[in-house]
């Protein structure tokens, strides 16, 4: 609950800051008390009237009043908060607070600030890509700040990709679990990410196009409600620094599977959002396999069926979540396979829908519950998913 928080509300210069006059207004609403502080840049896309008048305080910006001559000390408004978010954060603010620049009063109290600071990005899609851009999130995030990632949708270049602020009721939504300490406290989750390599030689191996973002981003949605988050992780460059989150990195499926053993029996939730191999090698070359033939036979066999087995020995308030990434007879195929499995519910999603499936930054599932009820949903950026199925986790594990 919000009620009584102290929220440092920060905005700078993008065109996303007219939707704080709703972000303050919901704030106050949710009984927060809020301050808000604007870079110069910010007064270009709305009035400090404005957000003074809903926040029932008076804007800042400057570090000192030129006309009363009083100081806007930074140190006591960082002690003041409970809570600083940063929405919109513009390219520029996110490369300065990710380097401790300090040239205005919004940097000065990100950096004096002992609560939990969050911040939501906006710019256009190619900002929001650009490595600089993504490396500053990244060291943002290791400094322990909380990400309300971006939303996919039309931009106001007009271009339609990744890079819209997040909507003022899921900031809101953020904090309300931050504070509540999540639903899922208590809870153990075990996750599966990314594919498997099953090797064939020292240096080759079979495997696919899984990126495992969206089991890092559904460990992260889970850590945030609370839970203490296990990822067993195949090859991967996703990395996650919450603290609630232990990773394991594995290779082939059996390692994953051996992992994934030693971790079940203690685990009240688990998602198998791994791509796990179906064969392997029967042979593994110890040496590099030369090429000397114009044809190379392999013969495979396959691999432990990880969701199967721990399906098998899934115990009374265990909550398993499968995957089914289909081609065809998307619906018939993935019930089968959450009865077959034994699952709890089973998202599904089809590699006919444009920007689903492995290596996108999106996602278009449907969620199948045990009565084959289906809920389905739109294209959504792997992080606004996630929150969709730890949702549905979270409505059936307190059903």
């Amino acid at each position: 609950m919000l009620v009584g928080k102290k929220i440092i509300l920060g905005i700078t210069g993008s065109i996303a800051a007219y939707k704080t006059a709703i972000l303050v207004r919901l704030l106050i609403k949710s009984g927060a008390e809020v301050k808000v502080i604007m870079t110069p840049a910010a007064h270009d896309f709305i009035t400090p009237l404005t957000l003074s008048t809903l926040s029932k305080n008076p804007v800042l910006t400057s570090f000192s009043n030129e006309d009363s001559g009083q100081w806007n000390n930074h140190v006591e408004l960082g002690l003041w908060a409970d809570a600083m978010i940063i929405a919109p954060a513009s390219a520029n603010t996110l490369s300065r607070m990710a380097n401790g620049l300090c040239d205005n009063l919004l940097l000065a109290t990100y950096l004096s600030a002992r609560c939990p600071v969050f911040f939501a990005p906006a710019m256009d899609l190619d900002m929001l890509q650009h490595p600089s851009t993504t490396a500053n999130i990244q060291k943002l995030k290791s400094y322990g700040n909380h990400l309300i990632d971006a939303a996919f949708g039309e931009l106001a270049s007009g271009l339609v990709g990744s890079g819209r602020m997040a909507e003022p009721e899921e900031i809101i939504e953020h904090l309300t679990r931050f504070f509540d300490h999540g639903k899922l406290k208590g809870r153990h989750a075990l996750v599966t990410a990314g594919p498997t390599h099953e090797a064939l030689d020292p240096v080759r191996f079979i495997g696919n196009n899984s990126s495992g973002k969206m089991g890092f981003a559904i460990a992260e949605e889970l850590a945030s409600q609370g839970a203490e988050v296990t990822i067993v992780a195949g090859p991967t460059q996703q990395v996650t620094s919450h603290p609630h989150i232990k990773t394991t990195k594995v290779t082939s499926a059996e390692e994953m599977f051996q992992a994934c053993q030693n971790i079940f029996a203690s685990a009240d939730i688990i998602v198998l959002a791994a791509a796990v191999a179906d064969y392997r090698p029967v042979e593994v070359a110890d040496q590099k396999i030369k090429k000397t033939e114009s044809e190379l036979t392999l013969t495979l066999t396959k691999t432990k069926d990880i969701a199967a087995e721990l399906g098998k020995q899934k115990t009374h308030g265990q909550f398993i979540v499968g995957f089914a990434l289909e081609t065809e007879n998307e619906k018939a195929n993935a019930e089968a396979k959450l009865s077959k499995k034994n699952f709890d519910l089973i998202v599904l999603n089809s590699l006919k829908d444009e920007g689903a499936g492995f290596g996108h930054d999106t996602n278009k599932i449907a969620i199948i519950d045990r009565k084959n009820k289906v809920r389905e949903f739109s294209l959504k950026s792997k992080k606004e998913v996630a929150v969709d199925i730890v949702n549905a986790i979270i409505e059936n594990v307190h059903a």
